[in-house]
C-alpha cells in the first residue's frame, strides 16, 4: 500500500511517499480503507522527534493521527462494526497517511452521517482534545467563563463550539484577520493578541484552555479566579502524565519536575494546573458525532490536498497560518 512515512527523525524533507506493508488485524482490531486524513501540528512534532525520549517510534513509521474511511475487515471479537461501515478515529497503533490503517475497536466510531469523509477526518484529534480538556478535566459548567487560546486553530475552533454547547461564556485569542470568523464560531469576547494583552482585559475566569505554552501559559494564571483551573496541551507535563507512560521509573520521576515552576505558581493562586495528552476514545467520538449531526459542532477545513502532495501540505501546516484543519484526500 502507498504510505507517507519516515525512516528517521528529521524534517519534512525526510518524509517518504512509497510502498509499505498492509497492516494486519488481531481479534479486537478493525482494518479501514482510508478515504481522508487530516494533518495536525502533532504530526510535525513527532516527525522532528520531540517525543522520542518518552514515546519513541519504531521505524519505518507511518505518519498521521486522524482518518475517516470504510471498514474492510474486523477481528473475531469485534461486534459493533462490520465491513462497509463508514467510520473515523484518532489512530492508536498504525499511521493515517496510508491507504489502509488498523485501529482497536475501542478507538473507533461511526462517522457523522451528515458530513463528508474529508470533514469527518478533520475532527478526531481536535474534537477529542477539546472534549477531554473541557468536559473530562475542567468539567465546564453552564454559566462559567472560559478562555480558549488560538481560537482560529484546529483545536481552538472546535473548543469554542464545544464550550458554547456546555453553556459557557467564551473568550478567545486570535489575529486581527480572524476576529469576525471566531465570533461566528460562537466566541463572546475576542482578543487580538497582536495588539492587546489578554491578561489585562480578562479577569475572574473559571477555566483557561492553553494551546500555546510558554509565556502565554504563565500570563494565563492572572486571568483565573481562585479555585479555577488551567488545562494545557503545550505546557510542561505533570505527574499524572508521567504515570500514564510506559517508561522507566527514573523518567517518571524526572518528567514532573519540568512543570514544577508553573505548578508552584498556580498553587500560590489556588489554581489547578493540568497537562493533557489526548487519548483515542471511540465512545467520546460517538458523542461528538451526535453533536455534529445536530449541527452543534461544525468541522472547519482550511485546505484539502491530494495525498501525492503530502509534503506540501505538511509545509503549509508548519507555517501556522491555517484556519481550521488541513486535509489529505487519500483516494486515487
Amino acid at each position: 500500500m502507498k504510505a507517507a512515512y519516515i525512516s528517521r527523525y528529521g524534517n519534512i524533507d525526510d518524509v517518504k511517499l512509497d510502498e509499505q506493508s498492509k497492516p494486519l488485524i488481531t481479534e479486537n482490531d478493525v482494518l479501514v480503507k482510508i478515504h481522508a486524513a487530516s494533518i495536525n501540528p502533532l504530526d510535525l512534532r513527532v516527525l522532528e522527534g520531540e517525543f522520542k525520549v518518552i514515546q519513541p517510534v519504531k521505524f519505518p513509521f507511518i505518519l498521521g493521527n486522524d482518518f475517516a474511511g470504510t471498514v474492510v475487515q474486523v477481528g473475531a471479537n469485534v461486534k459493533q462494526f462490520k465491513a462497509g461501515d463508514e467510520v473515523y478515529a484518532k489512530t492508536d497503533q498504525n499511521g493515517a497517511f496510508a491507504e489502509y490503517t488498523v485501529v482497536h475497536q475501542s478507538s473507533l466510531a461511526l462517522k457523522p452521517q451528515n458530513i463528508s469523509m474529508e470533514l469527518a477526518a478533520s475532527l478526531p484529534l481536535v474534537s477529542l482534545t477539546a472534549w477531554q480538556a473541557l468536559v473530562e478535566i475542567a468539567k465546564v459548567q453552564a454559566g462559567q467563563k472560559v478562555l480558549i487560546h488560538a481560537g482560529s486553530g484546529g483545536v481552538g475552533s472546535i473548543a469554542i463550539q464545544l464550550a458554547k454547547y456546555l453553556g459557557a461564556t467564551v473568550a478567545t485569542t486570535t489575529s486581527t484577520k480572524n476576529m469576525d470568523w471566531v465570533k461566528d464560531l460562537g466566541a463572546d469576547i475576542v482578543i487580538d493578541y497582536k495588539n492587546t494583552d489578554f491578561e489585562e482585559q480578562l479577569k475572574e475566569y473559571d477555566v483557561v484552555f492553553d494551546t500555546q505554552g510558554g509565556k502565554t501559559l504563565e500570563k494565563s494564571l492572572s486571568v483565573l479566579k481562585r479555585g479555577g483551573c488551567i488545562v494545557s496541551i503545550s505546557g510542561p507535563p505533570d505527574q499524572a502524565f508521567a504515570e500514564s507512560l510506559n517508561t522507566n521509573w527514573l523518567l517518571k520521576k524526572i518528567i514532573p519536575l519540568l512543570s514544577w515552576s508553573i505548578r508552584h505558581k498556580a498553587k500560590k493562586r489556588e489554581i489547578k494546573y493540568s497537562f493533557m495528552f489526548m487519548k483515542p476514545n471511540g465512545q467520546q467520538l460517538a458523542q461528538i458525532s451526535q453533536l455534529v449531526e445536530a449541527g452543534t459542532i461544525k468541522p472547519v477545513i482550511d485546505t484539502t490536498y491530494e495525498f501525492s502532495r503530502v509534503k506540501e501540505a505538511l509545509k503549509y501546516v508548519n507555517t501556522g497560518r491555517s484556519k481550521g484543519k488541513v486535509v489529505l484526500n487519500m483516494l486515487p
